[in-house]
């Protein structure tokens, strides 16, 4: 993989294939997992493998995700540990095949991003997340107040790096005048030209596009030209869409996330593939279609 690393904020130098922290939870991201000590052990897992970029949210149990984070690698040598806040739980649910969440409430006011943090903070033993990401922009909530209390707080040391979740270009936009945006955490979704134009507009200003779902985005027509591509690798379609999502920008930072040693191991493997541009261009041209 050229260009296996891309620099968050331009000064936190990570990794490009990350670990999304979600599944380690109970089931419906509610309460802790069935077996903890197994859930720290594929976070530790993880970092062997060369992971340097885990991505949370305060939601995922809520608090579980951050907690075992904590206890599985604080005081996180040469990781970035970036965590979310702006949804409220107050039961098990999760995110269904149309992408809609249940169970989950968004809450961009100013107060609880300001408490959200700091929650945070204090789960993950940290006087500074490096990378601090709104998980939803609130409709009842102005956005820019939303934007403004991140800022605030990074103004106050608690937060190095600003990132925003869910968003349109026209809220990237609106973001971008209320403070630095270092990251953008779109589902990845081949079903519009959204993903698309996101992703052009985080390579125009050099933000780290973090695509989640990486693994679910790709229907049975897309499964055909990945299945050529792993037959010629010696790897399975998985691994190949991985590599493509690598390959085809150097800003894109894939978060696949699992609750399993083995799952993880053969995500992780999908580093090592080296598509020729031939394969990046006709992956390309099928996810691109209409």
């Amino acid at each position: 993989m050229t260009n296996a690393t891309f620099a968050i904020g331009g000064d936190i130098e990570v990794c490009r294939l990350g670990f999304g922290a979600m599944r380690i939870t109970g089931p419906g991201t509610w309460g802790p997992p069935d077996d903890p000590v197994a859930a720290r052990a594929l976070l530790r897992r993880a970092v062997e493998l060369g992971v340097q970029l885990i991505d949370t949210a305060d939601a995922y149990g809520p608090g579980v995700s951050e907690e075992l984070i904590a206890e599985a690698l604080s005081p996180y040598d040469g990781l970035l540990i970036a965590t979310k806040g702006g949804y409220e739980r107050r039961g098990p649910g999760g995110l269904s095949e149309s992408g809609e969440l249940t169970g989950w409430t968004p809450n961009g006011r100013p107060g609880h991003l300001r408490s959200a943090c700091e929650a945070s903070l204090r789960r993950l033993g940290l006087d500074r997340i490096d990378l601090y990401q709104l998980h939803t922009p609130d409709p009842a909530v102005p956005f820019v107040e939303s934007i403004g209390a991140l800022k605030e707080l990074q103004d106050e040391g608690k937060i190095r790096h600003i990132g925003v979740s869910n968003v349109t270009l026209e809220q990237l936009a609106v973001a971008r005048t209320v403070a630095d945006i270092s990251t953008v955490q779109n589902r990845l979704d081949f079903g519009n030209s959204r993903w698309q134009d996101m992703l052009t507009e985080c390579e125009r200003h050099t933000i780290g596009f973090i695509p989640y779902r990486p693994l679910r985005a790709w229907d049975p027509t897309h499964q055909q030209v990945l299945a050529e591509a792993a037959s010629r690798h010696s790897a399975n379609t998985n691994q190949i869409a991985l590599a493509w999502l690598l390959a085809v920008s150097t800003v894109t930072l894939p978060i696949p996330g699992t609750a399993t040693r083995a799952h993880l191991e053969d995500n992780f493997a999908a580093a090592a593939l080296r598509l020729d541009q031939d394969e990046i261009h006709a992956i390309t041209a099928v996810v691109s279609q209409p």
